[in-house]
């Protein structure tokens, strides 16, 4: 299944670049923070960035990757990822479907980035 994941790749290609997570954790998107919508150039970043699953650190890279789980072990993995970072259990449904349909615009291998609710191909 394609999803998106961690990873290193291409990071420093932008100054503003930052990669705290594990490479191959899953990640997905938070909604940013009220000073980086209103100053994205000098907020704090978190409106490029993507949220490890595990790690619960943050990456302005992730890479569209074939991972052998199903739908219902995302979901799972997710749900316990959020209760560990204090996040509401019930969202983890609605993370991966938003995960995987994001994954679903690029083919597998490509490292993306984020602006807010846009995703652009970095590389693949």
């Amino acid at each position: 299944m394609k999803m998106l994941v961690a990873t290193t790749l291409t990071q420093g290609t932008r100054g503003s670049d930052y990669c705290f997570c594990v490479a191959g954790e899953p990640v997905w998107i938070q909604e940013p923070c009220d000073k980086d919508r209103r100053d994205p150039e000098r907020g704090c970043g978190c409106s490029r960035g993507f949220a490890g699953a595990a790690s619960h650190r943050a990456t302005t890279t992730a890479q569209v990757a074939d991972v052998p789980l199903t739908r219902d072990e995302l979901v799972l993995a997710m749900r316990m990822s959020l209760i560990d970072g204090g996040w509401p259990a019930n969202w983890a449904e609605d993370i991966v479907e938003e995960n995987l349909v994001i994954a679903s615009f690029f083919p597998t291998g490509t490292v993306i980035e984020r602006s807010f609710d846009d995703f652009y191909p970095r590389a693949a």
